[in-house]
């Protein structure tokens, strides 16, 4: 059985288009500004529990906007941040879809899938909007952190915005909404805190995955073991009352205008061997795997140079060229740095982890709190159509930490946008993107019961 520290990385590619150098200046007489703040449903944790359930039609900005910045936290009932030590955040992600009208009565609950569900004939009742990225259906969000949520900046830059909203790319029929996911997991009185956090199998007594078959041998940690309503090992007598619990996220958006520069999001994965099924806009089955393992440096395995770090690269080609012009990546505990470089060898971006050093929440000591951010002056970094990039993310493996054994996927289908951008040429920005749902990336069936349980 390998030991290792289980981690992914997620690097995200904003894609916008290019239009007539006069709107690269914001008009002056643009539109304000507004934020506003939202709760999600409430949750309630006590030790060792989990919390892994997705939110569908949550509150959120309407209409045709340009979103700026998102930040999100998780607070109690009285909007007290709640430490990572307490309330571990795995991830949260933002995912927008298109709901199938039904008669004018939109609050009607979708029809059943399974047994009761439509003819093929029928029109499906969601269709994901996805991202741009070349993952495809497996990493369908717009927006997603960790534990380093608080810290992060995810500003996006003017004259920029990411456009969602816009009428003319929701399909007849439907209409646009956001689904939210949040993976925390409370580690009060946990006996193996780290553990708890890296889904350790045994420590949640996990034998089985979603389906009921038994696990594979070698899979010692990861997303299947730490589903909903699972809890981890606490020690006897732990104390710690239940206790309700929000993710309270702030929104920053501009109403769209003529000057705005319009966004799409790009997801680049450490995981993705280049591989694609024989429908490549579909089938992700041996591309982005999100999990792998990182084996501790050894005897036998003796580190390069003296330095005990693991190094995961991965060789992708854009489809699309540009100017990057803001960057972030995302890391675990035992994270020492992410970059992107160019074929020739050149930093496109480069971020590092910043590591908390007390007690308050925002600087936990031992958790990534934050993540620095890639910002080169716009038009500086440029990439082409094509080119083949090099995605490299370094942990730290001294230490001795239990992993995941990544299975094959199918993807989930992300329906084309009807919007055509053969006219324009195209602008990458790289923005945050959080921790994977674990059915996307973790074996068919598990990746069918919960992609069901997103619809239903």
């Amino acid at each position: 059985m390998t030991s290792s520290f289980r981690w992914w990385l997620r690097l995200a590619l904003v894609v916008t288009v290019a239009v007539h150098s006069s709107s690269l200046s914001a008009a002056a007489d643009g539109p304000p500004l507004r934020a506003q703040v939202f709760h999600s449903p409430p949750f309630t944790l006590s030790p060792g529990l989990v919390e892994n359930k997705y939110y569908r039609d949550i509150a959120f900005p309407r209409g045709h906007i340009a979103l700026k910045d998102l930040n999100a936290e998780v607070v109690d009932e009285a909007g007290k941040p709640v430490p990572l030590y307490e309330t571990y955040m795995h991830h949260w992600l933002l995912v927008r879809y298109y709901q199938r009208k039904r008669g004018g009565d939109t609050s009607a609950p979708p029809e059943p899938l399974g047994n009761g569900a439509p003819s093929s004939n029928d029109p499906p009742e969601i269709i994901l909007a996805g991202n741009s990225g070349i993952c495809g259906g497996a990493l369908p969000q717009t927006f997603g952190l960790g534990s380093e949520t608080r810290r992060t900046a995810n500003w996006i830059p003017d004259p920029y915005g990411i456009e969602v909203g816009n009428p003319a790319e929701v399909p007849a029929g439907y209409e646009e909404k956001w689904m939210l996911n949040v993976h925390a997991i409370d580690t009060r009185g946990a006996v193996d805190r780290l553990g708890c956090t890296e889904c350790r199998c045994e420590l949640y007594n996990m034998t089985v995955d979603g389906s009921g078959r038994s696990l594979v041998k070698d899979y010692v940690g990861g997303l299947i073991c730490c589903p909903d309503m699972a809890r981890c090992r606490t020690g006897v007598g732990s104390g710690g009352a239940p206790r309700k619990l929000f993710l309270r996220y702030e929104v920053k958006w501009l109403d769209w205008a003529a000057g705005i520069v319009p966004a799409k999001v790009y997801i680049l994965d450490v995981t993705d061997d280049g591989k694609r099924g024989s429908n490549s806009s579909t089938d992700d089955s041996t591309s982005c795997q999100v999990e792998y393992n990182v084996a501790p440096c050894s005897r036998e395995t003796p580190a390069a140079g003296g330095a005990c770090i693991d190094s995961k690269r991965a060789d992708l080609v854009l489809p699309r060229g540009g100017d990057i012009v803001y960057g972030v990546a995302h890391q675990h505990r035992g994270g020492v740095g992410a970059a992107l470089y160019g074929q020739d060898g050149r930093t496109l971006c480069s971020s590092t982890p910043i590591y908390g050093r007390g007690k308050e929440a925002g600087d936990e000591a031992g958790y990534i709190v934050g993540m620095t951010t890639c910002y080169p002056s716009p038009g500086s970094v440029k990439v082409t159509a094509g080119e083949r990039v090099t995605l490299i993310s370094n942990y730290n493996a001294t230490e001795l930490h239990t992993g995941v054994m990544v299975l094959p996927t199918t993807a989930i289908v992300v329906y084309p946008n009807p919007v055509s951008w053969s006219n324009y040429s195209w602008v990458l920005l790289v923005i945050t993107v959080a921790s994977a749902v674990a059915a996307h990336c973790l074996g068919s069936r598990a990746r069918g019961q919960r992609y069901r349980s997103w619809l239903m």
